[in-house]
């Protein structure tokens, strides 16, 4: 007769929790084992994962760390688990994220089921119409400082169950495994990349931030996305003031406010705004500032609006310039439409929603690349652009929908 597994696990929460992984892909971790490497033996593999935890002797492997180069010129590490580890941590997801999701603050907006980065941009914009100053918060190194000990006080918070816990804290601790496969150990942070990291992220930001703010602060509303937050004010000086204690606040969670980059802005357009440093800021890949808007009656205005940063506009065009559209000579135009249009419709589903001209003018350039590659494919119209332009105008009158951009009514 088989022994009782320490901890009660779902045999078929460990099954869904593949499918959950396999649903959103992902790279190898360190075992170089893929998702249909680890599907080629599911059965096994299931059990494996699952007669580990239960039996409370599943020790998570390393993490493979990758350098993403940010915007900036800086570099953001990710933490890449095994497939195996992922499905241990979707495990973990599926039993704790229904204890704690319906405590969330409903403005808490960042890696939770139903909500979206589109809608804390759009409450943003509403909040920035009533009032009129922001504290633009800026939490330097949040997922690389967070603290093992204060996170896991706040996950017992929500669960005694001492199998999560006990997983939790291996996870915390599991070391990471450098580009030359050196190992390194981790006292305190939680590697973006990993199932669980963004469940604790918020787990922790909804007791440090969220709750305090809600207690001590009611009357000032915020949206917060992960580590990206903007709370809004009445004054400068009730800006000022709250700046100050969100720092003291975070100070005792152990975090830290970026001196430079945490900005009070001023969010109105008037006469005031030339005596104030910061007169926008920029919330999830969108710049907030003044813009010119027209009412229903076909009235010109000026409003504080949301619209695609620069930072996102300059990442956009670092992709359009990688596709090297005009030197893909031996390609149709039908090969670079399935090249082009997937992203462009990705930009327009999300920086599309919010004053989507200034997005637009810039997938113009699409049109510029395609025209070269009409002068280099074609000999006759090698040295002709305006020739090349006419033969391209005359492709969208045919078959107006073959790019995307075209559909929203940039044609050649």
């Amino acid at each position: 007769m088989n022994k009782p597994k320490p901890f009660d696990i779902s045999a078929e929460i460990v099954r869904e929790a593949f499918y959950r992984v396999k649903e959103n892909k992902g790279a190898a971790g360190v075992d170089g084992q893929t998702v249909e490497d680890f599907e080629e033996n599911l059965e096994r593999n299931l059990y494996k994962v699952w007669n580990r935890m239960s039996s409370g002797t599943y020790i998570p492997p390393a993490v493979r760390a990758v350098e993403i180069p940010k915007i900036d010129g800086g570099v953001r590490t990710l933490g890449v688990p095994t497939v195996a580890d992922r499905v241990a941590q979707m495990v973990v997801k599926l039993y704790l994220e229904p204890e704690v999701e319906p405590r969330f603050h409903e403005d808490s907006y960042g890696y939770r089921p139903g909500k979206s980065a589109l809608q804390a941009v759009s409450r943003a914009q509403q909040s920035c119409w009533k009032q009129a100053w922001v504290v633009d918060l800026d939490i330097r190194a949040f997922f690389d400082t967070l603290d093992h000990s204060l996170v896991l006080r706040a996950v017992r918070k929500h669960t005694n169950e001492k199998w999560i816990l006990l997983y939790i804290e291996r996870w915390l601790k599991a070391p990471l495994q450098n580009r030359e496969g050196k190992m390194e150990a981790r006292n305190q942070g939680s590697p973006q990349g990993s199932v669980i990291s963004p469940l604790l992220s918020n787990i922790f930001m909804h007791h440090a931030f969220d709750e305090w703010m809600r207690t001590t602060h009611p009357s000032a509303p915020f949206e917060r996305y992960a580590d990206d937050a903007v709370v809004h004010c009445s004054s400068e000086k009730h800006a000022l003031h709250l700046r100050s204690e969100i720092a003291k606040r975070l100070k005792l969670c152990k975090l830290e406010l970026h001196p430079e980059k945490t900005r009070i802005v001023y969010c109105k357009h008037d006469a005031r705004r030339q005596h104030y440093e910061h007169v926008q800021f920029d919330f999830l890949g969108f710049s907030f500032r003044p813009r010119a808007a027209l009412n229903r009656q076909g009235q010109r205005f000026v409003n504080f609006m949301p619209a695609i940063s620069a930072k996102a506009l300059k990442k956009i065009h670092e992709e359009m310039r990688a596709w090297k559209l005009h030197v893909r000579t031996p390609a149709t135009l039908e090969d670079l439409a399935q090249i082009v249009n997937p992203p462009v419709q990705g930009w327009y589903s999300y920086y599309g929603r919010f004053y989507k001209s200034v997005l637009k003018s810039h997938l113009r350039h699409i049109n510029i690349y395609l025209v070269r590659w009409v002068m280099r494919k074609y000999k006759r119209f090698r040295r002709h652009q305006t020739r090349a332009k006419e033969w391209l105008r005359g492709v969208y009158n045919r078959n107006p929908t073959l790019f995307m951009h075209w559909r929203l009514g940039l044609n050649p």
